[in-house]
């Protein structure tokens, strides 16, 4: 490769990284906000969680088509495009709260994530082809991080901005009553998207990316017969279902006193970012461990630094209170040890990793207190690795013209955060909040299948693909596990 080549490389990192970015904070922005629209529009659960419907239908509609866009015009276009969308959602949402109407509301959140499609579409492969193929998994771990230090900020950003001061206890009803989120308070944070998105889309338009091919004989019907890639598309439902239902209830869950002892809602609010930052420290550590870099105390350094960063983005987050900051680091920790028993191996790093989260969300169910709380809060350590490490096996063997089709197929399944959240809050309609974290369970159960078993490259599957176009350093018969 050429020094040209390499610059023009790093470049798409970085401006890749920047749409991580974006569309990791606005689809954890979209999940966090079922609480105060709740309150704002006076729902039930089930309507408040419809929120995430609304975004998350769209993969299923528009997934498989943005694939054959994302072939079509290019990477690029692609995610110009998708910058485009999201520029003209954020705006709808001044008619849409202007007029109170939850329907329209609904709409605007619909048509914001037919740019998130476009852009995950196009961004999950492009990345996967920004280098060598045995570190594939390393960069989208990388990418992911990156990612998730907006899926951090987003719950902060919403405290900052739709959530009033917390009133003084024994205030009068009335005072109580003007501290509740109204739909007006809604509008800011989805100008300023409108506003940014913008601005960062047409930058990008003249910005020099690299220029992927993505020649080859492959369509839809030569794609459709990966049988480990229609599994893992399977497996990001379940992944993206079982976390976004936790992600969605957390507020909900941990506010109640005899569960996560009664916090206030800005507080629950506040550990729901931190539930976010445990995806971001944990894909951190996946980058290192699934990377390249040969010396260990280079490694060694770089895993100390996650974990002040780590400790840092806790203590932050929880408003400077230095036990719970300790507690999370410890969690960290343990997140990091666990990590290193997959032996840089993405199966069986996902296969340990759902393990601990199925482990981890039955003892919040059969738990209350504090106890209830980390239990639930910390499962998003766990979830660090898991769209990545599943894309990247899901992927693996493909010839180079099915993997932006293959991406649209894997992405349609993301859908699962339309679906899952919305069985989760019928059950907890119909039971109770904490025996509906049964359904994330079941699947984590499933992508435990998949790493273990569903992953698995038939041999005559391995045979047809000409070139494979990424690689997480995994034996397709998986016979290390």
């Amino acid at each position: 490769m050429s020094n040209l080549d390499s610059k023009t490389l790093k470049v798409g990192m970085v401006f890749i990284s920047i749409v991580f970015f974006i569309f990791g904070f606005v689809t954890t922005f979209i999940i966090t906000l079922s609480d105060p629209v709740m309150e704002a529009f006076d729902l039930s659960y089930t309507e408040a969680f419809l929120v995430n419907s609304a975004f998350f239908i769209s993969y299923a509609i528009f997934s498989i088509p943005s694939g054959a866009v994302v072939k079509k015009i290019g990477y690029k276009n692609s995610i110009v495009a998708g910058l485009l969308i999201y520029a003209v959602a954020g705006f709808l949402f001044y008619p849409a709260i202007g007029l109170e109407s939850y329907i329209f509301f609904l709409g605007a959140i619909f048509i914001l994530s037919l740019g998130t499609v476009l852009l995950q579409t196009a961004a999950n492969p492009y990345v996967t082809e920004l280098g060598p193929e045995e570190t594939a998994s390393g960069r989208l771990n990388l990418t992911q991080s990156l990612n998730s230090i907006a899926t951090w900020l987003a719950p902060l950003f919403i405290v900052a901005l739709i959530i009033p001061a917390e009133v003084l206890d024994g205030a009068m009803e009335e005072m109580m009553e003007a501290a509740a989120v109204q739909p007006g308070d809604l509008l800011l944070p989805f100008l300023i998207i409108g506003g940014v998105t913008l601005v960062i889309a047409i930058a990008v338009a003249w910005i020099r990316l690299p220029d992927l091919s993505q020649e080859g004989v492959g369509n839809y019907s030569s794609t459709f017969k990966y049988r480990h890639t229609l599994l893992g598309a399977f497996g990001i439902f379940c992944y993206v279902g079982a976390e976004v239902s936790i992600g969605t209830s957390i507020s909900s869950y941990i506010v109640q006193p005899d569960l996560g002892g009664g916090i206030s809602r800005s507080l629950a609010i506040q550990f729901v970012g931190l539930y976010w930052a445990g995806a971001m420290i944990g894909r951190l550590f996946g980058a290192i461990a699934m990377s390249d870099i040969k010396n260990k105390q280079t490694k060694t350094l770089m895993v100390f630094g996650v974990l002040i960063w780590a400790f840092f983005v806790a203590i932050y987050t929880l408003d400077w209170n230095l036990q719970m900051a300790s507690i999370f680091l410890g969690f960290a920790i343990a997140n990091y040890l666990l990590m290193q028993l997959g032996t840089g191996r993405a199966n069986r790093i996902l296969a340990i990793f759902a393990v601990v989260a199925m482990v981890l969300a039955i003892t919040s169910m059969l738990s209350t207190g504090r106890l209830a709380l980390w239990t639930i809060v910390t499962i998003g350590l766990f979830n660090s690795v898991m769209f990545p490490n599943i894309f990247t096996l899901a992927v693996k063997g493909l010839d180079r013209s099915e993997v932006s089709l293959a991406s649209g197929i894997i992405n349609t399944l993301i859908v699962g955060g339309a679906v899952v959240p919305v069985i989760m809050g019928a059950v907890a309609d119909m039971y109770n909040i904490e025996i509906a974290f049964i359904v994330p369970v079941v699947c984590y159960a499933y992508i435990l299948f998949y790493a273990l078993i569903g992953s698995k490259i038939k041999p005559k599957e391995g045979a047809v693909a000409a070139a494979p176009a990424t690689s997480t350093g995994v034996d397709p018969e998986h016979k290390d596990v």
